[in-house]
């Protein structure tokens, strides 16, 4: 029998992940054994500083992948919008799975959803991209910034800390948690654009056959087309956790692919986007494409004041 390691932080929904994945694998290859390694990432460790201050959510992976390159582990299981779009050498990004809802989500304990929001309520949420749409359509919302894990910021929400919290819906589905707080509320597209990758789990793994095989099992194609355009579009911008920017690819049942992009200043002052349509056979290099007309129009240098003025805040 094998023995597959998969490595993992510690919070809830990490573990929920890893150990959904162990699950999937131990009923469809009954020659491997599955453990899991808890590993305390940087980011779990530094909870009082934004992360676009301190790098970004790559410090949720550093750790795991050290572990990994180490051979004390073979595969980790990660929420796909925290992995950064270039994988260290020795590693792959072997699987993307059936996505979640891609959708963020409203949590809130007042109020059904952001039209309802009173004048001046307190939002948390420590992602730039949201903050810019938020402010896009409500300037008047004051945004503060929001780290820990889901439990730890649904406790902030209820303790009276924030008039709402915005999160990603798959998180708070994967762990049943809508109903701990009296209004959930998914965003629609047209209010706000995901991060890229939101909602799949990627999977990435150490470069042997046998794990390959396995990793191969969990991929999902529509999946993996979608976070392609995604991360190739945001990966052509240098976009990290540091600049504010929402992608969003959609395979339809039709075989069309909607895609759709925002970008712009945290503060929701200034923004750009596109949106196209193309055929699911022929996506290969358009999130790069997208990218590129955008950085025609002036992204680069848009990009740069909103990296200017989040490391100011």
């Amino acid at each position: 029998m094998k023995k597959l390691t998969i490595a993992t932080r510690g919070s809830k929904l990490a573990l929920w992940q890893s150990n959904h994945i162990k699950s999937v694998i131990e009923s469809n290859f009954t020659d491997v054994e599955v453990e899991l390694k808890i590993i305390i990432t940087s980011g779990d460790k530094i909870l009082d500083v934004p992360l676009a201050k301190i790098g970004g959510k790559g410090l949720f992976l550093k750790e795991i992948e050290e572990s990994m390159l180490r051979g004390e582990a073979q595969m980790a299981v990660h929420s796909l919008k925290d992995v950064p779009t270039v994988m260290p050498e020795g590693l792959l990004l072997s699987a993307i799975t059936v996505r979640e809802d891609v959708r963020d989500a409203m949590l809130s304990e007042k109020y059904s959803d952001i039209v309802s929001l009173p004048q001046g309520a307190v939002v948390g949420t420590s992602s730039l991209r949201r903050r810019m749409q938020l402010l896009m359509q409500r300037p008047d919302l004051v945004i503060k910034d929001l780290r820990g894990n889901v439990d730890t910021r649904i406790r902030k929400l209820k303790e009276g800390e924030f008039d709402a919290i915005i999160l990603a819906a798959a998180g708070i589905n994967r762990l049943g948690f809508s109903d701990l707080v009296e209004h959930f509320y998914p965003i629609s597209l047209d209010e706000m654009l995901p991060a890229m990758g939101q909602g799949a789990l990627g999977i990435e793994t150490v470069n042997e056959p046998w794990v390959l095989e396995i990793a191969q099992f969990l991929e999902d194609e529509n999946s993996r087309i979608e976070t392609s355009i995604e991360r190739g579009f945001v990966d052509t911008l240098n976009g990290g956790c540091q600049v504010p920017i929402g992608v969003s690819a959609r395979v339809q049942e039709n075989g069309e692919v909607i895609v759709r992009s925002t970008l712009g200043m945290p503060d929701g002052s200034e923004v750009m986007g596109d949106e196209i349509v193309i055929i699911k056979t022929e996506t290969r290099g358009v999130g790069e494409a997208m990218a590129e007309r955008l950085i025609t129009k002036g992204a680069m240098e848009l990009l740069h004041r909103a990296e200017v003025m989040a490391n100011k805040a």
